[in-house]
């Protein structure tokens, strides 16, 4: 419907102009038989001949038509000389294409647009399950960022134990990755990075509330200690695997 608006305006504008046109010329036929009607009836021998009024009226007329003809002509080849001078390519405007009056009021009004929209932006919003504006977690949905990780550890430990078990839906995270527990730091509690991303994915999958700054925090953590265990790991087994290499290219050679 919107797009058919404009189409509609232009088509009742087009209308409109012609007829216009056409009312001025039926009107400017008929004053002119009018005034010629009146100067045959008013002249001494009431006829065409010799009639110097019908003479000049229909001269007249004659005049008016093609000095407008002629300056509507005029003006239609003026608007789209002038068209056609308008660069068609699109190109960002400079400083030395705008007067200093113009520039200068373009430019406060793009400075007040910024200082409003810097303004407008949230302060001290706060949504439960995303990171605070202004802080490193900005824009950052918890939940889901730390279910992200489980993909790409999945995908370490199988580069690092080919034989790793294929992750199942809902499975435990101590359960699922016991075979890499033993690569993995222990605390002064006993306790490893596994410990503590799976109780953080288990708040994430089957937790009622939000997950709160402080639990990402601690899951995140837990989630980029294994990672960085697990890329030790194989790297470790990069520089065996090349090691290997170079003793048997020395026995061959």
């Amino acid at each position: 419907m919107a797009s058919r608006l404009p189409l509609f305006v232009r088509t009742v504008s087009k209308v409109s102009y012609v007829f216009l046109v056409v009312i001025i010329f039926v009107a400017t036929g008929l004053s002119c038989a009018a005034l010629l009607s009146q100067a045959v009836r008013t002249s001494p021998n009431q006829s065409w001949k010799t009639n110097v009024n019908a003479l000049v009226i229909g001269a007249s007329y004659l005049i008016v038509v093609v000095v407008s003809l002629l300056y509507c002509g005029k003006r239609r080849i003026a608007v789209r000389l002038r068209l056609q001078r308008i660069s068609k390519a699109n190109r960002a405007l400079g400083r030395s294409d705008l007067p200093d009056a113009v520039h200068k009021y373009v430019a406060q009004e793009y400075v007040r647009a910024c200082l409003v929209s810097y303004e407008s932006l949230p302060k001290d919003a706060f949504h439960e399950g995303w990171g605070r504006p202004g802080t490193k977690y900005s824009g950052i949905r918890f939940r889901r960022a730390l279910l992200d990780t489980i993909p790409e550890i999945d995908a370490l430990a199988h580069v690092i134990i080919p034989t790793h078990p294929a992750m199942k839906p809902h499975a435990r995270m101590l359960h699922h990755y016991r075979f890499i527990l033993p690569l993995l730091p222990i605390d002064e509690d006993g306790l490893t990075p596994l410990h503590y991303l799976d109780a953080a994915i288990q708040l994430a999958r089957n937790g009622t509330g939000q997950l709160s700054e402080e639990q990402f925090e601690l899951g995140f953590g837990a989630a980029e200690a294994i990672l960085k265990v697990l890329n030790e790991c194989h790297l470790e087994m990069l520089e065996d695997s090349s090691t290997q290499l170079d003793d048997m290219s020395a026995v061959i050679k």
